[in-house]
């Protein structure tokens, strides 16, 4: 493989691990826990792996291990950090028994469904370590969930003699990683199952796992990105600058990046469909802020926009309800199949309730007809494909033609737009990520080794030096709860939005005032990987505030 420079030193970093994992350890078992929601439902659904206690780790007495083979699949969307999650497991079954092998399967849960695979060696991790992307085994959307794809599972673990499968995934990876120790322990299959926390999107965090690996790195790199355009934003003082940034599902993104770089504009998802906002009011309240900026002769600014706004609109939220109800077919609960397109948009026009259509026709057209069309493997909007950086830029300057008839706004309104989100996916990973990653998969090996399944790798107190994070492990259970899906009830792990009660987003709505006033730019740089710590292992402003 062919490195650059910075491929070739990062190649040296040793990441730092947790003092507890550092030698032989103990695991202390905490009391029993139940589901976040839904206790009896998810209980009975998964009766071999719900109430299990979270288990902590601390330094241990040496013992003897066999040598155990273990399987290691990526699943979704890339992050960076998840080839240092491999490393971190590879070094740890290794410190264990140097005759324990590590599998990984290839383009994600299809791997082990196809039996494809590949044995890591040394020189093989070696090329990866501290590196960005998941293209050491690349990973996939396969959905493990039914009984077949586990049976042909089972086939290729038993040729292999891999006695533990760790499924490195977000929300719906690790819930399917439950469903799947589920069934293996309740055939007695003897194939453990643990789950590693991965989304750049931030939504997969609870009270046992502060962030999912992948948000540090991807956040820095995006605030670059930002800090950058305000930097030209401020010298050509002639642009609004519209900005859409990765979370579908919450705002984590938006705001980190907001606190990184102190824009004029950051919308939160969640707010605006707690304060029952409409398209309209979103509008008027961008135009407000460009119109008071023009009036101090600032024609320029920033606006930072989650991918996943759209979706929070209250009445959009409630067509898109229906929209995947009527798409979804109830005798299979796949998604219905349609000649092409002017078929389906017909279909939905001609089934769902007037109220709903009604503000489907008020929409743009290309917003409209994207709504109508494809989901992903999960039965969600593809809201990605929705331009909302184009929508909103186009609405407001309709709002401002209007207000400068009234002789309410006399200013200039010209836009550029950007969405950033492969961007982040796989760059290489911040300190902070690299750490936290070879430990959650170093961590991951001392669960296997002290006979989990169904458990998640968590490692908490990041905030602090490294020697000082606590390592264990939380059932994937104690994260459930029941949701509509694809037009079924089904368990899921619970995704964690923006709380508009807790520190970050309240230090936010204290500074937005001077930030849409003033121009406050903050301009973050590149990540820093050889310096000052304070400098080169900060974590993001979004953990540091919650653990402030």
């Amino acid at each position: 493989m062919n490195k650059s420079a910075l491929q070739v030193a990062r190649a040296a970093y040793q990441p730092k691990l947790p003092k507890a994992l550092q030698g032989p350890v103990t695991a202390v078992e905490g009391e029993a826990t139940q589901s976040v929601g839904n206790q009896d439902e998810i209980k009975a659904l998964f009766p071999n792996t719900y109430g299990m206690p979270v288990v902590t780790f601390t330094a241990g007495q040496p013992k003897e291990c066999e040598p155990t083979n273990v399987g290691i699949i990526l699943s979704g969307g890339q992050a960076p950090g998840g080839h240092n999650v491999i490393s971190g497991l590879y070094d740890g079954v290794k410190s264990l028994n140097k005759d324990s092998k590590l599998y990984g399967f290839l383009m994600g849960p299809g791997g082990l469904v196809d039996h494809k695979y590949v044995e890591f060696t040394d020189e093989f991790i070696d090329e990866y370590r501290n590196t960005g992307g998941f293209d050491i085994i690349g990973s996939g959307r396969t959905k493990l969930e039914k009984e077949e794809q586990f049976e042909k599972g089972i086939d290729i673990l038993r040729k292999l003699g891999i006695k533990a499968l760790v499924i490195i995934g977000g929300d719906d990876s690790n819930t399917n990683a439950c469903v799947l120790a589920e069934y293996y322990a309740a055939k007695n299959y003897g194939v453990q199952v643990i789950g590693c926390p991965k989304t750049i999107d931030g939504d997969l965090k609870n009270e046992q796992i502060e962030t999912s690996f992948g948000f540090d790195t991807a956040c820095k790199t995006y605030a670059e990105l930002i800090g950058n355009i305000q930097r030209d934003c401020n010298s050509a003082r002639k642009y609004w600058h519209f900005i859409k940034l990765m979370g579908r599902s919450a705002s984590h993104i938006a705001l980190e990046c907001a606190l990184q770089t102190q824009p004029n504009i950051c919308l939160i998802s969640e707010e605006i469909e707690q304060k029952e906002m409409s398209l309209d009011d979103v509008v008027t309240y961008i135009a407000q802020i460009v119109a008071d900026r023009a009036a101090a002769g600032h024609n320029f600014g920033t606006v930072l926009i989650p991918e996943g706004l759209i979706e929070f609109i209250p009445a959009i939220k409630k067509l898109i309800r229906e929209l995947n109800e009527v798409l979804t077919d109830p005798a299979t609960g796949e998604s219905r199949v349609f000649a092409d397109a002017e078929e389906q948009i017909a279909f939905v026009k001609g089934n769902i309730a007037p109220e709903n259509l009604a503000i489907l026709e008020s929409l743009p057209a290309d917003v409209a007809r994207q709504l109508c069309l494809d989901r992903d493997p999960h039965g969600n909007v593809q809201v990605s494909l929705i331009e909302t950086e184009k929508l909103l830029s186009r609405m407001v300057a309709s709002k401002l033609a209007e207000w400068e008839k009234q002789k309410k706004y006399a200013g200039k309104f010209s836009a550029q737009h950007h969405f950033f989100g492969y961007e982040g996916r796989c760059a290489a990973p911040s300190n902070y990520d690299a750490d936290y990653c070879y430990s959650l998969g170093y961590n991951a090996s001392r669960l296997i080794a002290n006979g989990k399944t169904g458990y998640m790798s968590v490692v908490k107190n990041t905030t602090a030096p490294a020697a000082e994070w606590i390592a264990g492990g939380v059932p994937i259970t104690m994260m459930m709860n029941i949701e509509r899906r694809n037009g079924q009830n089904k368990p899921v792990i619970r995704k964690a939005l923006v709380e508009l009660d807790g520190a970050p987003f309240k230090y936010f709505a204290s500074k937005r005032a001077e930030w849409a006033k003033e121009t406050c730019y903050i301009y973050p740089g590149p990540i820093q990987y050889w310096g000052p710590t304070e400098v080169c292992d900060q974590c993001t402003r979004t953990l540091a505030l919650e653990q402030a």
